[in-house]
């Protein structure tokens, strides 16, 4: 059963995206996008002024998917909402823009009829990610002086559901 690939397929940074060149104008581009799967990108009390800020960076170039980062998202904000109230606010600040795309190949019996191979590779386009550059920060959670530690143990749990390696900034 084909589903969704393993985030290590997707983690490499690349620099730009492939566009791809074709002596025919609507072949040049990537027709349709997939819909984000993230809901929201600002959570908490959102008038009120915190002291403090909680950043989640990235110690490396990266691509995040939006599978990913709603899944951190999720857990991040429910875990500051359970310990604190409302008396918090939340911050994604990384965008999905990147297509990615895949060639699907398949092998087996009667395969040879079933795709074009690397004749008209340019893919299909199933996922979306947010290229995210060394030192970018990608969460922010705004708290009072008291809750600094649960901020940080709610973004340590975050981590969790993204590939690659991730450290804390308090400002």
């Amino acid at each position: 059963m084909a589903g969704l690939r393993k985030g290590h397929a997707y983690s490499k940074y690349f620099k730009r995206a492939y566009t791809r060149k074709s002596k025919f104008k609507t072949k040049g581009y990537i027709k349709a996008v997939p819909i984000s799967k993230i809901v929201k990108y600002d959570m908490g009390d959102l008038k009120k002024e915190f002291p403090r800020k909680v950043h989640l960076v990235a110690k490396q170039n990266i691509q995040l998917r939006h599978n990913a980062l709603e899944s951190a998202r999720v857990l991040i904000n429910r875990r500051l909402h359970d310990t604190l109230g409302q008396n918090y606010r939340f911050k994604l600040r990384v965008y999905p823009h990147h297509v990615l795309r895949e060639n699907k190949m398949i092998t087996g019996a009667g395969a040879d009829r079933m795709q074009s191979g690397m004749q008209k590779a340019f893919g299909t386009a199933m996922s979306i990610a947010a290229q995210v550059m060394k030192g970018q920060k990608i969460f922010t959670a705004y708290v009072n002086d008291s809750d600094i530690d649960k901020a940080k143990i709610a973004l340590k749990t975050g981590m969790a559901r993204m590939p690659k390696q991730y450290k804390l900034l308090i400002e």
